[in-house]
């Protein structure tokens, strides 16, 4: 079956894109369930929107003296309170908003050791440049840990190509995907860490609506990786959502 394109009419109709991204990464943990070799585990990680906490205590405190010399005598020597110089940057921003639509597999035999990341992007995920910073960042660092990173991307707004900036800021391209890199995609990366020298392997597909979606390495070790069959997974949630 092929992809569907999740952000217009008529799939936009009968589910959000957010349920598919949502449902994707459980799917993926039960048929890597049957897949990965003896201990290692795989787990989802879904977060959307931010999430912010109230300090109440902070609240009640209000009216309460602040500084050093708050409830305490003052004492034959009181201290002189300290006053911060204005700030060098003060603007009004939004409160970090990052999607998180993730699999992350570990090595339990050696005290849960994360050993390759599954990201979905999602339209947040590149809707400005400081998010597509934050992301390529997040996949250049778990690279760089010796961790190998899966980015499937089949958001058919906000064309820009995460897979292509991330090979951008680690100093590489990736020639395959020509001159213009495709708006959906789907790629493999690790980072193999030698003594004095790494070697950078990807494995990169154009995703095409109307078309089947491939199967990716997902490497856990230098020497040890399984198929991640996005086929047959996203099918699978496709069809527990009733897309047709």
């Amino acid at each position: 079956m092929p992809l569907r394109d999740h952000f217009h009419p008529p799939v936009s109709r009968q589910v959000s894109w957010e349920e598919i991204h949502g449902g994707w990464p459980m799917v993926i943990v039960q048929q890597l369930k049957t897949q990965l070799p003896s201990g290692y585990v795989s787990a989802p990680k879904v977060h959307a929107g931010p999430s912010v906490e109230i300090d109440l205590a902070a609240y009640e405190l209000d009216d309460a003296p602040t500084g050093p010399t708050a409830g305490r005598n003052a004492g034959p020597n009181p201290m002189v309170a300290w006053t911060a110089a204005e700030p060098s940057v003060a603007v009004e921003t939004d409160i970090p908003d990052d999607d998180e639509y993730e699999v992350r597999v570990y090595d339990a035999d050696r005290g849960r050791t994360l050993v390759a990341v599954i990201e979905l992007v999602s339209p947040a995920s590149k809707d400005r440049p400081e998010k597509r910073n934050a992301f390529v960042g997040k996949c250049a660092a778990l690279l760089r840990k010796g961790v190998s990173v899966s980015i499937v991307n089949v958001v058919t707004v906000r064309h820009f190509n995460l897979y292509t900036e991330l090979m951008a800021f680690l100093g590489q391209s990736d020639p395959t995907l020509g001159a213009t890199p495709p708006a959906t995609y789907a790629a493999s990366c690790r980072w193999l860490l030698g003594e004095r020298r790494a070697r950078l392997e990807t494995w990169s597909h154009t995703l095409t609506v109307g078309q089947p979606l491939p199967t990716l390495p997902l490497w856990l070790a230098p020497a040890r990786v399984v198929p991640l069959d996005l086929e047959r997974s996203y099918e699978k949630t496709c069809d527990d959502l009733g897309v047709r």
